[in-house]
């Protein structure tokens, strides 16, 4: 073979080798590329779910407050009819009481 035609092959080898490495840097950064918007999608995507999970739990939460808080008031007001009774019971009961120490002191003084 004739010595420029060798030279002519290596030198078109080299360029086919060349233009392989461009395809396949310009590849790997299209791939680079998608990675990157791919993760990126994938944090957004789990960025909402945790903000929609976030979203129903502090509400969950609230419900359960307020359940709780209107059982505590209800208690409350039970236990607070409770003594009011009580204490309605008990005031004939202090009347007399009052009246007996009253006359017991009018007593001892005279």
């Amino acid at each position: 073979m004739p010595r420029p035609e060798v030279l002519e092959r290596i030198k078109t080898a080299e360029d086919e080798a060349a233009e392989i490495i461009d395809e396949a840097e310009v590849e790997r950064e299209e791939r680079i590329a998608a990675a990157e918007e791919k993760a990126e999608t994938i944090r957004e995507e789990a960025q909402q779910e945790a903000d929609e999970y976030e979203s129903k739990r502090l509400s969950e939460a609230r419900e359960e407050i307020e359940t709780e808080r209107e059982q505590i008031i209800e208690e409350a007001n039970t236990a607070r009819k409770q003594l009011i009774e009580s204490a309605e019971d008990r005031i004939d009961q202090a009347v007399e009481y009052t009246i007996n120490q009253f006359e017991e002191e009018v007593n001892a003084q005279t």
